[in-house]
């Protein structure tokens, strides 16, 4: 079975629960790693959330908001990712995932939506742990993507779903190459995907807290797919 390795977060579980529940086998990948042990075997990559992005990747100064900076993270991951990319993995990012993937490519950040989005909705819902799950807000996603293909069981009116939340930050500026396939009804954007490789799908939101129930089963499954994919050329080729 395909192995997809997840970066090193400190709520790891869910991330690893939501791979294991379609299938996969999991491999963390701890920052110390040099990329070349981290993406050994690997045939697909999960991009997990955390602390923000550190704002001089991408130019700008750190609004007062910007904490817990982890540097060293942000080198490992863009390298990593990097170098997925250029063996054709599969990706899938999430919440901070999706924020690196677009700065990784030349993509800025908005760095706290309260204070820079005018009229912004709520992002950031503060639940308990346990109910992490919590849907916050509605998601308008865009036709003929590879989100709108797989979450096309979900929609309601043909592009909306609901989703939980729990940033202060999203993608501003999209990087080159890539499209946004998904935005709240305030304009903040929800999903990027490069639509030029088999699977690069960010999501801002946190699919992986709905493992136990399913509700977007069908991101980790294609992810899976796709890293299976992979794993079969692979054999071929050798």
């Amino acid at each position: 079975m395909a192995l997809i390795g997840i970066t090193r977060c400190r709520k790891i579980e869910d991330y690893r629960q939501a791979i294991l529940h379609v299938g996969g086998e999991v491999r963390i990948l701890e920052p110390l790693a040099s990329i070349m042990d981290a993406l050994t075997g690997v045939d697909g990559l999960l991009l997990s959330g955390g602390e923000d992005v550190d704002p001089g990747r991408y130019g700008e100064p750190p609004h007062p908001t910007v904490v817990d900076v982890e540097s060293a993270r942000d080198d490992f991951e863009i390298a990593l990712l990097h170098a997925a990319r250029a063996r054709s993995l599969p990706v899938l990012a999430i919440c901070r995932g999706v924020q690196l993937l677009n700065v990784a490519y030349g993509g800025t950040l908005v760095q706290d939506i309260p204070s820079q989005v005018p009229g912004a909705i709520e992002h950031r819902l503060a639940v308990p742990p346990h109910e992490a799950y919590a849907l916050a807000h509605e998601i308008w996603i865009e036709k003929d993507t590879v989100l709108a293909r797989l979450m096309s069981d979900r929609l309601r009116d043909a592009d909306a779903c609901d989703v939980n939340s729990r940033h202060h930050q999203a993608v501003r500026q999209v990087a080159n190459g890539f499209q946004i396939s998904a935005t709240a009804p305030d304009g903040v954007i929800e999903a990027i995907e490069d639509l030029a490789a088999a699977f690069c799908v960010g999501v801002q939101w946190h699919p992986e807290n709905f493992w136990r129930t399913g509700e977007f089963r069908p991101l980790f499954e294609a992810l899976l797919m796709e890293a299976q994919r992979h794993l079969e050329s692979e054999k071929v080729r050798k």
